[in-house]
């Protein structure tokens, strides 16, 4: 009896210790809503023998503890106001044979500037594993040409000519289209086919940012601009991409006061890093790209119309793939061997009957959607041959396009929304749960991944 009863004070002693270390501080309550644990000495100057048996509303300025024992509903990350300091806090119920039997309250952050600080100092993480990158392919050159850009349709030839033609010159190029239609493809085809090729190409996707962040990452900081800021600061897209090419990507996501600061950088063709009052002079190619109708959002008041204006002077709109059907056998069949070769798989080809509905379908992702459709088919046809069966449902199973019936024709933002789960899953999948590989995998920015996660609910894959 001895025995366990030194086992059981050893085994509370070291949760104990887990929790201290764990956080800035934490409290435990019973069903009343009273202490009956708590470590918030260090961290707001209370003792827990002057705490323990009291209601934690009377104790912890602005809980909400009492009422989590009441509702049984976490919190996470909750913003909790205490002397004076925005402290970031977690308050779980605890539940026992479906029943509150109390709560645990946990302080992650004992200030939100250190939220920040902690953001600050993974985006700069980022940067130097793009700084790397970025030498990679200086030495290699950009991913695509306009060679990569497969297609039959004269429309899309026509702005292959374009797009030639804008490589020749220092002009801004704004190039738009749905998500999914090559964007970023041109961009970097504009970049290789430009006198800038052996210069960096700096890509930034605008909506992935946070926004308070945004500024100090497209132009850098001196030291001591933040709290956090490194010591000898931090070169940002601008500066990285001089005498080479940055694409900003969804520009339409831009918050106003970061398009007047672009729109002032263009101009002027200088910029400051903050906390410096040091010009530097621009000298690069700035292609934009975004799939939001820029005229409406100026109309609406959302987008500058003078930054609108310096960004259109070349315009190249990429017209969707249901509108050059043409382009999708040729286009799957390219994509076809890209994956076999990727994926280290054997000899497969596209029977004439899964071609036929390929050719069918509308492709609200575009050609993003065809690869994650031919991907899943590959990985799911043993033998030599693409089958229909080993294509999703929605290409033929949830509508007669023959028929024409109206009714059953699907909203496209909910076609969207199924492609995007099935390939953020399987990416999941693949990855062991991985959220940064996945999001590479998809060709997205990990913040857009989490955004997608949490939009569409999908916590059941390595959650």
């Amino acid at each position: 009896m001895e025995d366990k009863l030194a086992e059981l004070k050893e085994s509370i002693e070291m949760l104990e210790d887990i929790l201290n270390y764990a956080y800035e501080g934490y409290v435990l309550v019973d069903p009343e809503g009273k202490i009956v644990k708590m470590n918030y000495e260090k961290l707001l100057g209370i003792k827990e023998e002057d705490a323990i048996g009291k209601p934690v509303e009377e104790v912890i300025e602005n809980t909400r503890m009492h009422i989590v024992v009441k509702t049984g509903i976490k919190e996470i990350r909750d913003v909790q106001r205490i002397q004076g300091h925005d402290m970031i806090t977690n308050r779980i119920p605890i539940i026992k044979e479906n029943k509150v039997i109390g709560a645990v309250g946990t302080v992650l952050f004992k200030d939100i500037s250190e939220v920040k600080e902690l953001a600050h100092q993974l985006l700069d993480l980022q940067s130097k594993i793009n700084k790397y990158k970025g030498e990679i392919e200086r030495i290699e050159g950009t991913k695509y040409s306009f060679d990569s850009i497969i297609t039959r349709n004269p429309k899309m030839e026509y702005l292959k000519k374009v797009g030639r033609r804008a490589a020749e010159t220092n002009s801004t190029v704004l190039v738009t289209g749905e998500s999914g239609t090559g964007k970023e493809l041109f961009a970097h085809a504009i970049h290789r086919a430009s006198y800038r090729k052996e210069e960096a190409f700096i890509a930034i996707n605008c909506a992935a940012i946070p926004r308070d962040l945004l500024e100090s990452e497209l132009f850098g900081y001196d030291r001591g601009a933040f709290t956090g800021a490194r010591r000898e600061g931090k070169p940002g897209k601008f500066e990285q991409a001089l005498g080479g090419t940055i694409f900003l990507d969804e520009i339409g996501d831009m918050p106003m006061e970061m398009q007047a600061k672009i729109l002032r950088v263009l101009e002027s063709k200088e910029f400051e890093r903050i906390g410096s009052n040091k010009k530097i002079a621009f000298d690069a190619r700035v292609i934009a790209a975004t799939n939001e109708n820029l005229e409406e959002a100026v109309k609406k008041g959302k987008f500058r119309e003078d930054l609108y204006y310096r960004l259109n002077v070349i315009s190249i709109e990429i017209p969707p793939l249901r509108e050059r059907k043409e382009d999708i056998e040729p286009l799957a069949k390219n994509i076809l061997e890209f994956l076999l070769e990727e994926l280290k798989l054997g000899e497969k080809e596209i029977t004439r009957e899964t071609m036929n509905i390929l050719k069918r379908h509308t492709w609200p992702g575009n050609v993003r959607e065809l690869r994650n459709v031919l991907e899943r088919a590959v990985n799911l046809a043993t033998g030599k041959f693409i089958m229909p069966e080993h294509l999703p449902e929605r290409l033929f199973g949830r509508y007669d396009y023959m028929a024409g019936n109206m009714e059953d024709i699907p909203l496209l933002r909910d076609v969207v929304a199924e492609a995007e789960i099935e390939a953020i899953r399987k990416a999941l999948m693949l990855a062991n749960g991985n959220k940064s590989l996945a999001a590479e995998r998809l060709g997205i920015h990990r913040t857009a991944l989490y955004k997608k996660i949490d939009k569409y609910n999908i916590n059941d894959v390595y959650n």
